[in-house]
């Protein structure tokens, strides 16, 4: 688990963006939102799309940031 999630709670943090927020934007609960960012669940391909596109609503450099350390975080399998 987790690199979408790490990646969420450190732009949420740097750009001041609420859990709420996002969840709104996104059109989804906030629930799910804050299981992403405390990484309970990943979220699906399309969820992490929705990401990218809420936070481009909010703020296009946080969507920016959170598709850079998506995809350029080593996964798991190359951190160990």
């Amino acid at each position: 688990m987790g690199r979408a999630g790490k990646a969420l709670k450190q732009v949420l943090e740097k750009y001041g963006i609420t859990q709420n927020r996002l969840a709104v934007t996104m059109g989804v609960g906030r629930s799910n939102v804050h299981r992403w960012v405390y990484e309970i669940t990943d979220p699906v391909a399309e969820a992490v799309l929705g990401i990218r596109d809420g936070l481009k609503k909010i703020n296009p450099d946080a969507a920016e940031e959170f598709t850079q350390l998506y995809w350029n975080a080593p996964s798991e399998d190359e951190q160990d």
